[in-house]
């Protein structure tokens, strides 16, 4: 047929952005005279509808766009598609979207008749998260008993719709009472480009509504530790660096505040939330291993500490990017230029002819180079955080860089961080107020994780804990042994199960 030869170059292609474009009125007549493809109505002239109505048209489908005033609407939409009166709409069309605000839906009670028996597609949201219900598209089923209603669409903006599934969500979120009207409203989804998502029973249709309210729900313990540690990290090193010198020796050096001390708490956030990162992944095996068994449920706060994992890279990885341009703005300082001159005059005047100190020279050397490595492998990891390059890899490539290489990174980051200090922990004068440098604080997470990982590499605990994740269980009393070419399965014996 006509419209299934156009669909996939119509779908790759710019909708119709309005009347008078040459062959619109013959493809109108091409999609008019075949009797299979469905008539779909419109309520509404809003954007959305708008955006609706092209794209519909685009699929090749033929639309009726119900108006109250349509000779006042009929500008705003594509010549293919027709705009009627609302009872006309309603009357021709086989599947109705009903594309109005919910308030309003009341208003449309005088098409009951005629919408009798069809499809209503529900695309409206709520103004505000709802917890209790009915949702909008229940309320519209109470309104039109005898209509079908399906909640769909409602995640999908009017911009989506205009350029096209590949440059938006792909994915529909649809639930129905009615198999039938959900089957042909996927149907729609499909040859429109989108991806339908069977969510169930009408009763799923308050948590489709709520989704596109959310505001990173995900995101908010994350957001909420790097804040929280860029607060105490900076007060700390203000503290030290800031205050100290001006309350002991009346030295004023507060123009610190704004570039140096930010460049050296960024560091130390980005270490801990990197340590945070994989910590929750030790927990989790050191309970393993405590239980003797796999089938236990993590307690919930480390439940969603495991599920937010890719939320504080992301985070760790924001104030790595930070420090780095931090850093290469330093020397642009004239603070930076003013007190370098400054030291060279001085030893210039002391008589020192030999700058040069190479327990120095190689302490800055390696501080950068391993810093530039622990920098490359944090970008490697984010950048296969996306779901576009993380679906191009398979399972084992996708563990060995985010477990292996995360690993290397967290140590690489972690011996930055140990050249920075050298031997600073041994100096007293570094601990101003009795407080000990900043480095050491932050050190402390990330060795204790290091540390852990390499306990769960010795072969006793290692192998435990890999029969645990096979299925064995200590209270079960299961002789099990891993797999290989001479046993069967893994199970040696079975026994008091």
């Amino acid at each position: 047929m006509i419209c299934q030869c156009i669909m996939p170059d119509e779908m790759s292609r710019p909708l119709i952005q309005g009347r008078g474009e040459g062959g619109s009125s013959r493809h109108l007549e091409a999609t008019m005279s075949d009797p299979a493809t469905p008539v779909v109505g419109i309520l509404g002239t809003g954007d959305f509808s708008r955006s609706l109505a092209s794209r519909l048209v685009a699929s090749g489908y033929q639309v009726v766009v119900g108006s109250r005033t349509p000779k006042r609407s009929v500008a705003l939409f594509p010549e293919e598609a027709e705009v009627a009166s609302q009872m006309e709409a309603a009357s021709q069309a086989d599947l109705v979207f009903v594309a109005v605000f919910p308030e309003h839906h009341s208003t449309l009670v005088d098409l009951r008749p005629a919408l009798a028996g069809k499809t209503l597609v529900d695309v409206s949201n709520s103004l505000h998260i709802n917890q209790k219900g009915p949702s909008n598209a229940e309320q519209l089923a109470n309104l039109f008993p005898e209509s079908s209603v399906v909640k769909g669409f409602n995640t999908l903006s009017a911009w989506t719709l205009q350029v096209g599934p590949r440059d938006g969500s792909r994915q529909v979120f649809l639930c129905s009472d009615s198999p039938t009207a959900k089957s042909s409203v996927a149907q729609l989804c499909r040859r429109m480009g989108f991806i339908p998502v069977d969510m169930g029973l009408l009763s799923a249709s308050l948590e489709i509504e709520n989704i596109p309210l959310y505001l990173f729900p995900s995101w908010r313990i994350p957001i909420l530790c790097t804040v929280s540690l860029f607060i105490f990290f900076y007060l700390y090193n203000a503290t030290r660096d800031v205050l100290q010198p001006y309350t002991t020796v009346g030295k004023s050096v507060f123009y610190k505040l704004p570039i140096e001390t930010v460049n050296v708490t960024l560091p130390s956030v980005a270490l801990v939330m990197l340590a945070l990162v994989y910590l929750p992944g030790l927990c989790a095996a050191s309970l393993q291993l405590w239980s003797g068994t796999k089938y236990n449920r993590f307690p919930n706060w480390l439940d969603r500490w495991l599920t937010r994992r890719k939320q504080f890279g992301l985070c760790c990885f924001l104030c790595a990017v930070l420090h780095a341009i931090y850093s290469l703005c330093l020397p642009m300082r004239k603070s930076a230029r003013l007190k370098l001159l400054s030291t060279a005059f001085k030893q210039m005047k002391e008589g020192k002819e030999e700058l040069w100190v190479d327990e120095e020279v190689w302490r800055m050397e390696l501080y950068v180079s391993v810093g530039i490595m622990a920098f490359g492998l944090l970008s490697l990891l984010a950048v296969t955080s996306l779901p576009s390059v993380a679906n191009t890899i398979n399972w084992r490539e996708f563990t060995f860089i985010q477990s292996t290489l995360g690993y290397c990174a967290l140590f690489m980051a972690t011996l930055h961080t140990v050249l920075f200090g050298w031997n600073r922990a041994f100096d007293p004068g570094q601990y101003r107020y009795y407080l000990p440098p900043t480095f050491l604080l932050v050190l402390i997470l990330p060795l204790v994780v290091l540390l852990g990982r390499i306990a769960l590499f010795l072969p006793c605990v290692a192998l435990r804990l890999k029969q645990i994740r096979r299925g064995w269980e200590r209270s079960r009393h299961i002789r099990f042994i891993l797999p290989d070419n001479d046993n069967r399965n893994g199970l040696e014996d079975v026994s008091n199960v």
